[in-house]
């Protein structure tokens, strides 16, 4: 079949509301409004960075959700399969900002329109014509029948020989560690790319030793892992080879929500264009990176001609 989109992804969007200023929400009266989602996310810095992709999800019909549409789609990708639900709402997602520490994220998504997203919702064919589909551990917490439609389609992806890409982002306030581990656990086995941190290998896998994760993930049939480990970077393998890729000094963290997604993509980007593990690391650092400095989800991430000149890859010319 022919490839028309390097990577396709899906999941829930939602609206994000940022605070204007740090504190406690309850003292909070000014917002800036945006759009939050691991895999629109990963779409976006994908778009940014030159690959062809597509997104889709299900979304109110409702200002929220057409200001979703216009806005991921604003960015160069693929929204023909997007949904409407009559309904349900677009979910929402509220930020608490404080200094020096990770953002607290409160989300209103309990019986959104992504929650019933299902099997019937999918465009197989539409999958089918990607190179790889990326997925996400989010899109099998929030239902039910979410998680089926996940399951269907890695089980269609695998039959047409479309590689699958998973970032696990196990998000405890949406499920419980034992259906978490349960069910990403199974997804893993069907994984060619995975993204796991190290603090999710621990809940997956019970350890924190690098080698014996990278082992355990391969031997689930797993081609290539790009474990994350922060600011410090990350350790690839393939299964013959293994190395630590060192991260980016950022002298000052505006937000670091957005960075896992923007180093899967960075990822990504550079595996389809044929790169080597290490290489493909090292612009996946780059572009966790640079998603860190500025405020908001998917605001820092940078064009491919950014991301070399941030990598030292090229000179950068201020003016």
């Amino acid at each position: 079949m022919k490839k028309d989109f390097d990577v396709i992804t899906f999941g829930e969007s939602m609206v994000l509301f940022s605070p204007d200023e740090k504190g406690p929400l309850r003292h909070i009266h000014h917002f800036s409004k945006a759009i939050a989602g691991a895999e629109s996310n990963v779409a976006i810095a994908l778009a940014r960075l030159g690959t062809k992709v597509g997104w889709f999800s299900k979304v109110g019909h409702d200002e929220f959700g057409s200001y979703l549409e216009f806005m991921i789609r604003g960015e160069g990708v693929d929204v023909s399969r997007l949904k409407r639900d009559e309904a349900h709402a677009t979910g929402l997602v509220f930020k608490e900002v404080f200094e020096h520490v990770n953002p607290n994220v409160y989300y209103y998504r309990k019986n959104s329109a992504a929650s019933y997203l299902s099997k019937e919702d999918i465009d197989f064919e539409y999958i089918c014509s990607a190179k790889i589909l990326h997925i996400t551990g989010i899109t099998a917490a929030i239902s039910t029948s979410a998680r089926e439609a996940l399951f269907a389609a890695i089980d269609v992806a695998k039959k047409a020989g479309v590689l699958i890409s998973f970032d696990p982002n196990i998000r405890l306030k949406l499920w419980s560690v034992q259906e978490a581990k349960a069910t990403l656990l199974k997804i893993c086995e069907q994984t060619d790319i995975l993204f796991p941190g190290i603090e999710e290998s621990e809940i997956l896998l019970g350890t924190t030793d690098v080698d014996q994760i990278l082992t355990r993930f391969h031997e689930m049939g797993i081609q290539q892992v790009a474990l994350k480990m922060g600011k410090k970077g990350c350790v690839v393998s393939d299964g013959q080879h293994q190395e630590f890729v060192p991260g980016y000094v950022v002298e000052q963290v505006e937000d670091s929500v957005g960075a896992g997604d923007g180093f899967a993509a960075g990822y990504l980007n550079s595996y389809l264009k044929g790169l080597s593990i290490q290489e493909c690391g090292d612009f996946a650092n780059g572009v966790g990176a640079m998603a860190t400095l500025v405020r908001g989800d998917s605001e820092g991430f940078p064009t491919y001609e950014q991301l070399l000149a941030f990598t030292n890859k090229i000179e950068h010319i201020d003016r």
